[in-house]
């Protein structure tokens, strides 16, 4: 019986996995964390940083105030333009984003607003066409690795999801992306990585992944998901194997070392078999 590391590894190898991809992945090359984010807004609206709730106060909600009393994201999202990345000296130094493009995926979800993904891409040569709307979709191609920008992209003031409402909005997963994500996810195995499991949106996701395949009464036939952790976590792998999500981790104390040598271990476990890949991008 193949062990979960394997099970994945084979996925990877016959290119029926994809990857979803969140912010700790971004913050391994030193990108800013919410609570900077939070700091910026409360100045630029001046407001006491202690008074709507110091360090336990919810990004989301202040972003919400912050269109409310601006009339729009604009200057919020050329602010995170600019602060929201890192040299691409940094992005080609990561071994994370390398070992992400040599897994050769066909899909890679992110909830991340920034361009490191695909700036590891053109760093190490490879194609990939950007997905953050409806028109993007149409624009996909079975040749080229596709990067879906599950929360938006910083050209598409539109498309981003930061405010409040934002993430309301989305709950209902009926927009073209999410819809897009159930198909992609219905018939291939997904890996979650750079996720805190504190974040109930990627939570309220894992519940509908499994919610969407448990109504349909075809459960057994679901392709395996996985989500890492850096370190193990009783609580967590009973709640989320309830939802069909295997959890795998690396005793290390610095997260972003976790996960570099889980991303290192699965690349070297896919590469190894002589079963040659199967070319299916979709």
């Amino acid at each position: 019986m193949q062990s979960p590391l394997d099970e994945l590894a084979r996925s990877i190898r016959e290119r029926r996995a994809i990857l979803f991809v969140g912010a700790g992945v971004s913050m391994s090359v030193g990108l800013p964390s919410w609570q900077v984010l939070i700091e910026h807004m409360a100045k630029e609206l001046q407001l006491d940083p202690e008074r709507i709730g110091g360090r336990d106060a919810n990004y989301q909600t202040i972003a919400e105030y912050y269109r409310l009393k601006l009339g729009s994201m604009e200057s919020l999202r050329d602010w995170m333009k600019r602060h929201w990345q890192v040299s691409r000296e940094k992005v080609a130094a990561s071994a994370i984003h390398s070992l992400i493009v040599s897994l050769d995926v066909p899909i890679i979800y992110t909830t991340n607003y920034d361009r490191n993904l695909e700036v590891a891409f053109e760093i190490h040569g490879r194609d990939y066409v950007k997905v953050a709307n409806a028109r993007d979709v149409a624009r996909v191609t079975p040749e080229t690795t596709e990067i879906v920008k599950f929360h938006g992209d910083f050209d598409d003031e539109t498309s981003l999801v930061l405010a409040e409402t934002d993430y309301f909005e989305r709950l209902s997963f009926d927009s073209p992306l999410d819809v897009k994500f159930r198909s992609d996810a219905l018939r291939r195995t997904v890996l979650f990585i750079g996720y805190s499991m504190s974040d109930m949106n990627i939570r309220l996701l894992l519940h509908r992944l499994w919610s969407t395949w448990h109504r349909s009464g075809y459960e057994s036939e679901r392709p395996v998901s996985f989500i890492f952790m850096p370190n193990p976590n009783p609580v967590q792998e009973a709640v989320l194997s309830r939802w069909g999500i295997t959890v795998l981790s690396e005793e290390k104390n610095d997260p972003g070392e976790a996960l570099q040598v889980f991303l290192s271990k699965l690349k070297d476990r896919a590469q190894q078999s002589s079963v040659p890949s199967v070319p299916d991008r979709r």
